[in-house]
């Protein structure tokens, strides 16, 4: 792994979280309680800072940065990062999952209990509403998330990595 200080500022990292082998983290970064960051995932804190509430899981390949002096990146708790996402100088609210391939770009908004569909793009200042799914290119609003969906799918998946990091310990 690439834990790197930038500028005076260093990865705050608790020994609760894994982070993979060949996961990149540099700069102002500060991550919660059972966090997972995975194969070739990068966090990039270098130009703004990036805060990550507890059980945030970052998949393969997915990447997290922000916006020099203007956009940083603010995750809340329980949230999961699909593969081959891109996470860039935006806020995102507590129990969300953001699909496969996705993109959340500077300045939106993506508020609690909601998903982002695979291969969408949520572009600049795009605020999504809590309790819905948002698909597409750009990404709009498809439907409501039902508490049963929140509590299958956002939450199971966050349950999930906690569980499978610990595989790795």
């Amino acid at each position: 792994m690439i834990i790197k200080s930038v500028n005076g500022k260093h990865p705050e990292i608790p020994e609760n979280c894994f982070i993979a082998e060949n996961a990149t983290i540099v700069g102002d970064v500060v991550m919660g309680d059972e966090c997972s960051v995975w194969f070739n995932a990068v966090i990039r804190g270098d130009v703004n800072s990036i805060k990550m509430g507890n059980r945030v899981n970052v998949q393969d390949g997915a990447v997290i940065h922000a916006t020099y002096k203007t956009s940083p990146t603010t995750i809340g708790n329980n949230v999961s990062i699909g593969h081959n996402a891109i996470v860039h100088g935006c806020t995102v609210h507590d129990n969300v999952l953001i699909g496969m391939g996705s993109i959340v770009m500077d300045d939106c908004i993506v508020e609690s209990n909601t998903i982002i569909a695979a291969g969408a793009v949520v572009s600049k200042n795009t605020v999504v509403e809590s309790g819905s799914i948002y698909a597409g290119i750009p990404a709009k609003k498809i439907k409501d998330i039902s508490p049963e969906l929140t509590k299958g799918e956002v939450e199971r998946i966050a349950e999930n990595y906690v569980m499978y990091s610990s595989w790795f310990k």
